[in-house]
Order: C-alpha cells, then sequence, then structure tokens
C-alpha cells in the first residue's frame, strides 16, 4: 500500500535544497558580484522560499526570508550593490532560516532581528546604497521608467492549489503591484453543484497587464506555481499594442479557437499566397519555399520543447533502501539456486543461469540508482572554507576536480564530517597567513584542491594543500612524548604520519577554538575505517600535505574471495586481492618459524589464520596464502582453501559481535550458512599486536 505524501516533508525537503542552491550561488557572486544572472538566481530562490513557505504555513521563515529578498530586489533595481557585506550577511542569515525551517521553536529572536537590522544598515545612509557609476543598473537597462510594456496573461491554477494552502488571490494582487492590470475571470470548468469540490481551484483568469517592469517579474510572481498550472506569457508588440489587432487574431493568439476555424468562415476568400501569386508579386516557387521554412521552425520548436520536457523523478531514500535490501536477498536466494542446480539436470543449471544474469543486471541497476556524484559533498565544503578563511584571516581559494565522480549515497553521506576535520585541519595547521606565505616567496591566496576519482572498485578522495607541510621532526618528539614511539625506533614516512591519526595525538602548540585538544584526526580514521576504507598521508615541507582516503563504491553489495579454514568459510574482500600463492608444508618448516615468504625476489609477511583464529585441526599438506595489499605493503593470509569468488551481500553484526575487530560484517552463503567478511586490516594489526604481546610475555 502506497505511503501517503505529507506535504511538510515534501516542503522541508525542497527548502533544504533551495537554501543549499542558494549558499552555493552566493558563494559563486562573491567571487563575481557583477554577474546579474547570479543576483536573478539567487532572488528567485528567495521569492520561492518566501512564498513557498508562506503557502505552507511556515509565516516566521515567510517574514524573515521577504526582509532578504528585499535587499536582492534592490540588488536587481541597481539601487544596491552585491558587495561582500551583503553576502556575508545574507549567508549569515541562510543559518538563520534553516533554523527557521527545522526548529523554529529554538530560533534566536535576537539574532534574526539583528541580521535584519543588518539589511536595513546596508541599504540606510553610510551603506552601499549608491546606483553604479553612470546609473546603468540592471532595472534601467531592462526596463527605463518612461519605457511601458503589455503583457497578455493566461493562468489556470491546479485544481489542488487550494487544498495544499494556496491562495490565488495573493498572486493576483502580487501582478497587480507591477501595473495596470485588467482581470477577466474564466468560469467555463466550473462543474454542476453536486460535483463541485468545495476545495478545487476551478477559475482560470485573462490578465492584461500594462507596467514599466521587464518579464522577469511576472515570471517570479509564478514562481512557485508555473511548473502545476496552466500559464501563457506573451508580451504584445509596440506596434501591435499601438495598433490593435482584429478580433478573430486575438482568440486565435489566446488559444480560444483554433486558427482553422476562422479559416473555415473565412473560407470563401483565397489564401495569402495565393493572392499574392495572383497579383504577380510574388512568384509561386517563393511562396512554396516560404511556407517550407514555416514548417521546419514550427518541427524545430516542437522537437526543442519535447526534448526540454524534465525525465527525472524524485525518490525518497527510504524506497531505495529498502528495493537495495531486496535485491540483496534476491542475489543470496539465487546463488542457493546455483548450488542446487550444480546437483540436477542441464534444464535446471539453464534456468538458473538465466536467473542469475538477471539479477546481476538487477544489482548493477540498483546500485547505480544509488550511486550520487561526488560534487554534492564536495559543494557543501565552500562555505566552511569560506568562513573558516575569514575566521583565521587567510585567504584560501578552493579548486575542485572529478566532481562527477560518482559514489554510494551511504558513503557519501558518512564522509561529510570527517571531511570537514581534514579541511579545518588543513587550513588551521597546513596553510599560513597571507605575510607568513610572503616571506615564503608563495602567493598570498592559498590553494585548497579536493579531487575525487575512481581506483578499480574504489574511488579515491583527496585533500591537498600548497601550505608548509608535516613537520616530521615535531611529530616524531611528540610521539615520543605519548610512548607512541621509542627513541631511535626506525619508522617510515607511511607509520609517522600515522600517528596524527591516534587519540589524544596533536602538535597544536595552544588549543584554539579549531584545534589542539588531539580529537578529531583519531575521528577521521575511526569513521572511514567503519567505511572499510583508508588513509594515506604524503607531504614534502614547504610545498604542502596530500591526504587521501580509499574507499569502496558501495556498502552493500561487494566482489569478495571465499576461503575455506576446517569447517568455516569465511569472504576476504576482492578489491584487496592481488594474487594466490601455495604454502607446502615442507615450504613452511623450511622457514624456521618466521611467517615471510620470497615472491619472486620480494619478502612478503604472512598472517596464519589458522593460529590467529585458534582452529583446531591439523592444516593441510599444501595451504593457500592469500596475497593482499595494504596501503604501499603486502601481506599474506594462510588459509586451507580458496574456493572461489563470491557475490557478498554484507550484513552487520549483531550488537553483541559488532565490538570483534577482525571482522566488518557476515554474509548468507548459498547453503544457508554464515561465513563471516575478514576486516583485512584491523586483523593484521590484532595479529601483530598479539605477536609483539606473545613475544614480550
Amino acid at each position: 500500500m502506497a505511503t501517503a505524501v505529507n506535504p511538510a516533508d515534501v516542503f522541508r525537503q525542497e527548502a533544504a535544497e533551495l537554501l543549499a542552491t542558494l549558499e552555493t550561488t552566493l558563494l559563486d557572486l562573491e567571487a563575481s558580484p557583477e554577474d546579474s544572472a547570479l543576483v536573478d538566481q539567487a532572488f528567485r530562490s528567495l521569492h520561492t522560499l518566501k512564498g513557498s513557505g508562506a503557502m505552507f504555513g511556515w509565516e516566521a521563515l515567510a517574514d524573515f526570508t521577504h526582509h532578504v529578498e528585499s535587499a536582492f530586489q534592490k540588488v536587481r533595481d541597481g539601487v544596491l550593490k552585491a558587495s561582500h557585506d551583503l553576502i556575508s550577511l545574507t549567508l549569515a542569515s541562510l543559518d538563520q532560516m534553516r533554523v527557521l525551517l527545522e526548529q523554529p521553536e529554538q530560533a534566536d529572536r535576537v539574532r534574526g532581528e539583528a541580521l535584519l537590522a543588518g539589511f536595513a544598515d546596508l541599504a540606510g545612509p553610510g551603506g552601499h546604497s549608491a546606483k553604479p557609476a553612470g546609473g546603468h543598473g540592471k532595472a534601467d537597462r531592462a526596463a527605463p521608467p518612461d519605457e511601458t510594456r503589455v503583457f497578455r496573461i493566461r493562468w489556470r491554477p491546479a485544481r489542488d492549489m487550494m487544498a495544499f494552502g494556496g491562495n490565488p488571490l495573493l498572486l493576483l494582487g502580487e501582478l497587480r503591484d507591477l501595473g495596470a492590470c485588467t482581470l477577466t475571470p474564466l468560469a467555463d470548468r466550473v462543474p454542476a453543484l453536486e460535483e463541485l469540490d468545495p476545495a478545487g481551484c476551478y477559475l482560470g483568469w485573462d490578465i492584461m497587464l500594462t507596467t514599466t517592469k521587464s518579464r522577469s517579474a511576472i515570471d517570479d510572481v509564478f514562481i512557485f506555481v508555473a511548473s502545476d498550472s496552466e500559464l501563457a506569457i506573451d508580451e504584445i508588440p509596440v506596434e501591435e499594442a499601438e495598433s490593435p489587432p482584429r478580433l478573430g487574431e486575438i482568440l486565435v493568439k489566446r488559444g480560444d479557437i483554433a486558427p482553422g476555424g476562422v479559416e473555415e468562415e473565412l473560407g470563401h476568400q483565397p489564401r495569402l499566397g495565393a493572392l499574392l501569386v495572383q497579383s504577380g508579386k510574388v512568384s509561386g516557387d517563393r511562396v512554396a519555399s516560404a511556407l517550407s521554412e514555416q514548417k521546419h521552425l514550427r518541427e524545430a520548436a516542437k522537437a526543442k520543447e519535447s526534448s526540454s520536457a524534465g525525465n527525472t523523478i524524485r525518490v525518497p531514500a527510504e524506497r531505495l533502501d529498502n528495493l537495495m535490501d531486496q535485491v540483496g536477498e534476491l542475489v543470496i536466494a539465487q546463488a542457493r539456486l546455483m548450488q542446487v542446480a550444480g546437483e540436477g539436470g542441464a534444464l535446471l543449471k539453464s534456468i538458473a543461469e538465466d536467473i542469475e544474469r538477471l539479477a546481476g543486471e538487477l544489482r548493477d541497476t540498483t546500485m547505480s540508482v544509488r550511486m550520487l556524484p561526488i560534487g554534492t559533498l564536495f559543494s557543501r565544503f565552500r562555505r566552511v572554507v569560506h568562513d573558516l578563511s575569514r575566521e583565521l584571516g587567510k585567504s584560501v581559494n578552493l579548486t575542485m576536480s572529478g566532481e562527477e565522480t560518482e559514489l554510494d549515497k551511504t558513503v557519501i553521506e558518512s564522509l561529510n564530517d570527517p571531511m570537514i576535520h581534514l579541511i579545518r585541519n588543513a587550513m588551521d595547521h597546513g596553510l599560513s597567513t597571507p605575510e607568513e606565505r610572503r616571506t615564503q616567496k608563495k602567493p598570498e591566496t592559498g590553494t585548497l584542491h579536493l579531487s575525487a576519482v575512481h581506483s578499480g572498485a574504489s574511488v579515491l578522495i583527496t585533500i591537498r594543500d600548497d601550505g608548509k607541510g608535516l613537520d616530521r621532526a615535531r611529530i616524531r618528539a611528540k610521539a615520543e612524548e605519548k610512548g607512541m614511539l621509542q627513541p631511535g625506533q626506525e619508522v617510515t614516512d607511511t607509520e609517522l604520519f600515522g600517528c596524527i591519526f591516534l587519540p589524544g595525538f596533536s602538535t597544536a602548540a595552544e588549543v584554539t577554538s579549531l584545534s589542539g585538544r588531539g580529537v578529531g584526526m583519531d575521528v577521521v580514521k575511526r569513521a572511514i575505517d567503519n567505511l572499510r576504507g583508508s588513509i594515506e598521508v604524503g607531504s614534502e615541507p614547504g610545498q604542502g600535505t596530500a591526504i587521501t582516503l580509499k574507499l569502496p563504491l558501495t556498502l552493500a553489495i561487494i566482489d569478495g574471495l571465499l576461503v575455506k579454514m576446517a569447517d568455516e568459510r569465511y569472504i576476504v574482500p576482492l578489491s584487496a586481492v592481488e594474487e594466490c600463492v601455495e604454502l607446502t608444508r615442507k615450504d613452511d618448516n623450511r622457514s624456521d618459524g618466521r611467517s615471510f615468504l620470497n615472491i619472486r625476489g620480494e619478502i612478503v609477511a604472512f598472517v596464519r589464520l589458522r593460529r590467529l583464529f585458534e582452529v583446531a585441526g591439523e592444516a593441510p599438506e599444501i595451504q593457500k596464502v592469500v596475497i593482499v595489499g595494504l596501503g604501499e605493503s603486502r601481506i599474506g593470509l594462510v588459509v586451507d582453501q580458496v574456493l572461489g569468488q563470491h557475490q557478498t551481500v554484507i550484513k552487520s553484526l549483531s550488537r553483541l559481535h559488532d565490538d570483534q575487530e577482525g571482522f566488518s560484517g557476515a554474509t548468507i552463503l548459498g547453503d544457508g550458512s554464515v561465513a563471516l567478511i575478514l576486516d583485512v586490516p584491523h586483523l593484521v594489526k590484532f595479529a601483530r599486536e598479539r605477536e609483539t604481546a606473545q613475544r614480550a610475555a
């Protein structure tokens, strides 16, 4: 049974999208304050938010937004400049709007009044109220005060407009404010009394408007209802307004009568082309050519209209999650069918293979629906960088690449907080003030670059700055002070930089509002681990730092390598597997207890999972070593058998087992049994800690 849609929830979602769009527009406008298209876009977002807020009962939000909208109307009219002060004030107002949208009862009234007072100050004496030099504001260019325009408007509101809180009379009142207005109601669709819905809107209006405003001012009146209404707005040419057309032409232009109807009544008269040919003023082939051009233009206009129609729909995220769960169950059922088909006849096996193919296609399609471009995440950080640069007194240019790279929506939602931590850290510790950068012979404006790129079944997200880089000596001193490293202990850059992600680690000289308490980077590490990802840090002194996050494309279904030890089976994520080699008992005895293999001249350490999991019984004569990649290093996992590739539907562990390190989840196999999914980084870490403890003992 379909779930009823709550109009309030729809409004909240659309209003949140409007605020996000407005924030992006304002940040673009700060870089290009003379761009009138950005001013128009900001105004339209504010106008839509105000109108829809009033319609759905968010009066406080609508009233507050009205004042901000008025300021941008003055920018459009050339009365106010799109200054840095105005944009900063509007960005601060966005935060107030979000509170009024989500938690109006918690809105700070004093702060709201202070923000509105700021807009009044900007527009009043001492503010940026002067017109641009030469008086060429946007409104002056669009419609000079002495130039009037005449518009023909036909509007039929949606039948359910009033049921959703709309009031057509308010919109008609806004039209009257634009100029001289003549309204003619259209009652041809009003039903009989017994069929009339009291909440339905059956009337339409033909409107003639004479105004000095531009077409965009009329569009702004109908901006929130245009998509659901029958709306036609035509500007009547000056010569037509001065010389009114004939009745038949008006009826045809309004669409009240088909052109053929007029022609039928006037059918006794020859057509214009025939008259012109008969009079000898034009040849027949010229008339035929003109008719061909007319037909071509009509077909081109029709094609353009059809291509511009929307082909997307809004789907609640919960439905996508439910669909993904059902696809996962289908994949499990298909695996069971394949196992049974292997024991049956050729016909059953053929059917099972067809179902396997269809299940795979459905899985890929469903996963692609859940994918979102990483740009939806990157765009959120423009505001973060904007506010932090002002707070820190640093000039920072945020650049991006690979915004079209797609990632599972669940992963994107989980990346917001870790990315904010990394960006704040880069701006606080990595990038210097303009004065310091001048002494370093660098541009005063620092660069923070976000990039994303596909790498196999993973996505690499890099946060790179051109700051001073990580101070190795300082990190080492702090690590030794905390007991994380022993004095004189030899470590690689990867191991040294890994210390910054340990709890309580900080090299900040003093505690600030941004850093210094040793929390943040460990939160980042924990969040990325929960996403089954990894972090790599690279840094060059004086050149900057790059932190790369390696993340799986999806958290729902992965390709895995099914392995076995005794009677238990486990899944190793296939994205981490590089190769498999054999380990005979003779080779194992030859190693004298040392856990190393020589693979084509490279020494690779390995972990005996039998010993780590305390599996009873004797190991087989020939074991398999699954070589997996861990950042820049490789390590082997010794198992009894490698059974092959397996489509793995990830199931979370229960609360009783979610503290077990070394396992990231479980999956259901074709025979109904459960196989644990190995968390390779944590598994290796656990093995090393256990080996260190045994040596110490």
